[in-house]
């Protein structure tokens, strides 16, 4: 699995979660309940994880769709 996007804005990671599941990208949001560690403070970003294989259209689909800032680099920094 590929991190693409790490974030504490839940409405993105919905945002390009849909777009991504629209495309039948499979798609992994991890510590998506780490609220429940945290206490809902937001501390802890979300990771949208997709499989190495989907990484290159999964990117592609997200930058059409405006969101090339949030794209980690495809080296994974």
């Amino acid at each position: 699995m590929i991190e693409i996007i790490r974030t504490n804005d839940i409405v993105l990671i919905g945002f390009a979660r849909s777009i991504l599941e629209g495309a039948e990208i499979p798609v992994l949001v991890a510590d998506e309940h780490m609220s429940l560690m945290e206490g809902t403070i937001g501390a802890f970003p979300r990771r949208l994880l997709v499989p190495d294989d989907h990484a290159r259209q999964a990117r592609r689909l997200l930058i059409e769709v405006g969101l090339a800032h949030e794209l980690r680099d495809a080296a994974g920094g």
